[in-house]
């Protein structure tokens, strides 16, 4: 989603950051009474959330260290690891930050005519995204403090700032401490750029779609294994890695045909291709019942 974003900020002359705050210890650092009182304000009833208050009370711990348990210790912060209702707990505390900081005004990027957007979300990577600077260190502090007023601590180390078309020099800092500007970040396992390119991030794609492949040799090998069941591995276990995020890139010729080749050596390879014999890309294509990387790519894209 932040690749799509990019070519929308690159028109402006001011600044589109995306800046990466992952909250440190966040499922265990969650104050509870707070977590009570947000349950109530978003409208769960007062008896539900009894319910949910009771089955943490007398919460205890116990760590192995040198293959030896330590004494039991209670547990007074967090949510339980491995409960279903843990993560909709912990996703209500970040709609809280996120719309803390929202409602005092527009700070976002022009997304389309009439909608801003602020920001992007997944579990505690929280992408933030603004014209200036002056609006992204606004939004940084207030995230920063609202969270630290619920048990969060934003983690300085892992947060970055990506400027997209900008001239500004101005640093973004946390806690009197200046945040790290960089050139590209990875964001949900996609490589983020700062001209919001996508070679990069189709490289390490096909890097990481390479050692999935490889990994299977004695599949592709196999003299048992039908040519049908070595397609359907390839499809879940390699073309899942190389079109990963295929929805949001910026193609352009090279990229496409940068995956087609990658794509192409895999499946002469399964076929057992080998030179000086030739065929055709287009019947190695019948033969697997693949569509061309474009068209699998445009059929994936975003409406």
């Amino acid at each position: 989603m932040v690749l799509a974003l990019c070519p929308t900020l690159l028109p402006y002359p001011g600044l589109g950051a995306a800046a990466t705050q992952e909250e440190l210890r966040a499922f265990e650092s969650v104050d509870r009474i707070s977590l009570w009182k947000l349950l109530r304000q978003y409208g769960v009833p007062k008896k539900l959330v009894n319910i949910i208050r009771n089955s943490y009370n007398g919460l205890q711990c116990k760590i192995m260290h040198g293959r030896q348990l330590t004494d039991a210790f209670p547990i007074r912060t967090g949510v339980t690891q491995g409960c279903l209702l843990s993560p909709f707990l912990f996703l209500l505390v970040v709609d809280y930050i996120m719309k803390t900081f929202t409602s005092e005004g527009k700070r976002g990027v022009q997304w389309t005519s009439m909608m801003q957007l602020d920001d992007l979300d997944f579990t505690d990577d929280l992408t933030l995204l603004s014209h200036t600077q002056q609006q992204m260190q606004v939004k940084t502090t207030k995230v920063a403090a609202t969270s630290a007023s619920i048990g969060l601590n934003t983690h300085k180390g892992k947060s970055k700032i990506l400027k997209f078309n900008s001239e500004s020099t101005d640093p973004i800092e946390l806690n009197s401490q200046t945040l790290e500007e960089v050139d590209t970040f990875t964001y949900l396992g996609s490589i983020i750029s700062e001209q919001g390119e996508s070679d990069a991030d189709v490289r390490a794609r096909i890097g990481k779609a390479r050692a999935a492949f490889l990994q299977l040799k004695n599949i592709w090998d196999s003299k048992q294994l039908s040519t049908n069941l070595k397609v359907r591995l390839f499809n879940s276990n390699v073309n899942t890695v190389i079109l990963y995020g295929a929805e949001t890139w910026r193609n352009t010729s090279n990229i496409l045909m940068t995956v087609q080749v990658f794509i192409n050596k895999c499946l002469h390879r399964i076929l057992n291709v080998c030179r000086p014999e030739t065929v055709s890309n287009s019947l190695v294509w019948e033969r697997t019942n693949q569509l061309p990387a474009e068209e699998t790519i445009r059929k994936r894209r975003w409406k």
